[in-house]
């Protein structure tokens, strides 16, 4: 029977990370690393086909995301469903940490588990990826900010917000960094040009002070002006990044994103300037925030309190400096003699063609120092048959030197055999715990997902094991999910302070 690759809730894809794992890990997990240094580039012909069929594979682009969990969090606090077009299922998973091994190099570690879920022949296949963290010393950093002062930015919670966010974050550059202001509302206007923080501090808190809202939402004229901003200051040998503050509610100027994503492609691939977006409001464009920094080789996050905002600008300003790798790109190969059928968790929007898996032209993610990525699947295993379930493999391309590399590693069918929910498994269970809630969210129908009151009760009796803040606020999620009547109600048949999973 050949593989066939389902939707969990729409379009599906599959793929897969991985990296060097090292010998003895436990759960039945074969970890073997193999790591290829300036593996062929696109130029090159492309490698020998292996044994494979093209339905056996399943390749996306690396993605850290989290602006769409923290969205439907605000959402469902204020008492409202989110649209299914907002729920990422990947951003949920990807918004909690487990404690994954980190290498020793520059490169990436991977962690492969699973478990046998509560559906006949279904198991949860987990793949960790991992950088090492920050070594204390980072390349410099030239950032432009282009900051929304639009009508809408008046609500509380969003500019102000940012005006706070951006105070905290001239505390944390360094005086050899580089930091430009360009604000938007009908039409954008630079009121900071590109500057040398040190000896400029109170003159950028001066800048950031005096912000206040404006009329529309132009945010195309903000992108192009900060991209202009950002190419007359452009930096050899610094981390050169375009951060977005916005609630992208365009409602002026090329509002559909085509043309302003034309522009951030072309600037990352000449300058290495990517986009980092930052949403905020209780209404927010989030796919359009999401397709900009997609096109920008970059990453988007959501802060609406003040604890979170610090979190991004202070506690996780070094790995979103820093970068490990571009252009990542994961891809795993299920073996059709152990997996009958298997759904890929998430990723919809991220799908590489297997074929470019390779070729080093084709966009992928830029993950940064001390970055984990989470992907799940749902696997069907054949009845009576045991072995190599997958082999996966990640390539990315060095940050300097663009060089690129590979490693991979495998799993086998022994990893998947213990029930997810028993003893042993609290990691697995939150990534289990926010997967199978986004696909819930989304109307989906993923093998061995437990309703909402059940998966609500699992996760509040692992916030209390745990003593995770973390965890116990995706409980309160899923309860007042469940109290609006989100998911179908049945069952299918088929590093922080202290916070084990904190983001």
């Amino acid at each position: 029977m050949r593989l066939r690759v389902k939707s969990a809730a729409g379009a599906v894809v599959g793929a897969l990370l991985l990296a060097g794992c090292s010998a003895g890990s436990p759960g039945g997990v074969r970890q073997g690393s193999e790591d290829r240094a300036g593996a062929a580039r696109s130029a090159a012909p492309a490698p020998p086909a292996r044994e494979s069929a093209p339905a056996r594979l399943s390749t996306f682009a690396l993605d850290v995301d989290t602006a769409s969990y923290g969205y439907v969090r605000r959402t469902l606090s204020e008492g409202r469903l989110p649209a299914p077009d907002d729920v990422r299922p990947e951003e949920f998973v990807n918004s909690f940490k487990p404690g994954y091994p980190r290498p020793t190099d520059n490169g990436f570690s991977v962690t492969l588990d699973g478990a046998r879920t509560e559906a006949d022949g279904w198991s949860l296949l987990r793949v960790g990826l991992a950088t090492r963290a920050g070594a204390g010393v980072r390349p410099p950093a030239s950032l432009t900010f282009v900051v929304d002062v639009s009508g809408s930015m008046g609500e509380p919670g969003r500019l102000d917000l940012v005006k706070e966010s951006l105070g905290l974050l001239v505390n944390r550059l360094r005086d050899d960094d580089d930091i430009a202001l360009v604000t938007f509302s009908a039409e954008a206007e630079t009121v900071l040009p590109m500057t040398r923080v040190g000896g400029a501090r109170e003159r950028i808190r001066r800048v950031v002070d005096t912000l206040d809202t404006s009329s529309s939402t132009n945010v195309e004229a903000g992108v192009r002006t900060g991209y202009d901003v950002a190419v007359a200051g452009h930096r050899e040998g610094a981390t050169n990044r375009v951060v977005l503050l916005s609630d992208a509610l365009a409602n002026t100027g090329d509002t559909d994103a085509d043309g302003i994503l034309e522009r951030i492609d072309r600037e990352r691939r000449e300058y290495g300037i990517t986009l980092f977006g930052v949403g905020v409001g209780s209404e927010y464009g989030d796919a359009f925030m999401e397709r900009l920094a997609d096109k920008g080789d970059g990453h988007t996050t959501y802060v609406s309190t003040s604890e979170q905002a610090r979190k991004v600008f202070v506690d996780q300003l070094p790995s979103h400096i820093e970068l490990r790798a571009r252009d990542a790109k994961a891809q795993v190969d299920f073996d059709p003699k152990t997996v009958e059928e298997f759904r890929l968790v998430g990723y919809d929007n991220r799908k590489v063609a297997d074929e470019d898996f390779r070729d080093d032209r084709v966009d992928g993610g830029e993950i940064g120092a001390g970055h984990t990525v989470t992907a799940l699947y749902a696997v069907r295993l054949r009845p009576g048959k045991s072995g190599r379930v997958a082999t996966a493999t990640v390539r990315w391309l060095d940050p300097v030197t663009r060089a690129p590399h590979e490693r991979s590693g495998s799993v086998d069918s022994a990893a998947l055999a213990a029930p997810l929910w028993g003893a042993g498994h609290d990691s697995l269970q939150v990534s289990a715990l926010a997967g199978y809630f986004a696909d819930r969210l989304r109307g989906g129908r993923l093998p061995g997902a437990p309703a909402l009151p059940l998966l609500a009760s699992r996760a509040e009796a692992l916030a209390e094991r745990a003593r995770s803040a973390s965890v116990r606020e995706l409980a309160q999620a899923i309860r007042q999910a469940e109290s609006l009547g989100g998911g179908d109600g049945g069952e299918d048949e088929g590093e922080g302070s202290g916070d084990p999973y904190g983001g």
